[in-house]
């Protein structure tokens, strides 16, 4: 009898087990296929927020939140890019939303390597354009976000198979190094021509490749001083932010706004309303 009821209970959990499968089935096949569906967004155009070395999505947070609260913007995805490379979207992007928020977080929010993190945004652009099929998109950027999205443009930005740049916002741009690594508080100085005295290997890279930098894109560069002597935020030169001007002359419609005091420390930066204020101005 006892055999009987044991025989019984394992048909029993067999049966379940098989069903559980061929749900986990049914549920990932018609999840695949919600996320390879395309959705026509061509008409709209997103606007990437991108955060600095050893942040995440939090040092982006106020930014979007200030747009939606103020200018009729939406959050519609978060993309989270892993070591490899590859991409998770989530959210939702309705039809018809106005502005269009998209916040990028890296996983390996540490990898100084523009050649590495440029290829990450590149997935990303390259994403998008399949699965919304965009065609023109914005950038906000901080701190190591403004040198992934300067290397992404200096390689794929005059591509006409891919979306292109319509506007870009860079906060605390080290364009020409970091103080403590590879500049010194009023160390550099700009040229009569706007050309800094001294050059980093990043920007090196980006004065030599510049003519691929797309054209008819409007900039604005924010960047701090704290006014305490350095002529900084605390880790960029007002030097190395300003130097973005003659990366950029005669390509773009330029833009710069120094922030003073307090509000204009480097991570300050992202949680300053007048700057929020500032960049959706710019960009709406």
């Amino acid at each position: 009898m006892k055999k009987k009821n044991l025989f019984w209970l394992g048909l029993v959990i067999v049966i379940l087990i098989a069903g559980g499968i061929i749900s986990w089935f049914h549920f990932s096949k018609n999840n695949l296929a919600n996320t390879n569906q395309v959705m026509d967004r061509s008409g709209s155009t997103p606007t990437i927020y991108l955060h600095g070395w050893g942040a995440s999505g939090k040092s982006t947070d106020s930014m979007i939140a200030y747009a939606e609260k103020h200018n009729h913007a939406r959050k519609v995805l978060t993309a989270k890019v892993r070591r490899d490379g590859q991409i998770s979207l989530e959210g939702t992007w309705p039809k018809g939303t106005t502005h269009p928020l998209i916040q990028l977080v890296f996983v390996d929010n540490k990898n100084g390597d523009y050649y590495v993190t440029r290829e990450w945004f590149h997935h990303l652009i390259v994403l998008l354009q399949k699965k919304y099929r965009i065609k023109r998109y914005n950038t906000v950027s901080h701190s190591m976000g403004n040198l992934t999205t300067m290397f992404y443009q200096m390689k794929y930005g005059n591509s006409d198979k891919l979306p292109r740049l319509n506007k870009q916002v860079n906060l605390g741009g080290h364009f020409d190094g970091i103080l403590g690594m590879d500049d010194m508080a009023n160390h550099n100085y700009l040229l009569a021509s706007g050309r800094p005295r001294y050059l980093n290997s990043s920007y090196r890279y980006l004065l030599k490749h510049r003519q691929n930098y797309p054209k008819n894109v409007s900039v604005l560069n924010i960047f701090g001083n704290k006014e305490d002597g350095t002529n900084s935020d605390g880790d960029v030169s007002v030097v190395s932010a300003r130097s973005l001007r003659y990366l950029l002359r005669g390509r773009v419609d330029y833009q710069e706004i120094e922030v003073k005091g307090a509000g204009g420390q480097h991570s300050q930066l992202h949680e300053n309303p007048r700057v929020d204020q500032a960049i959706d101005k710019f960009l709406w």
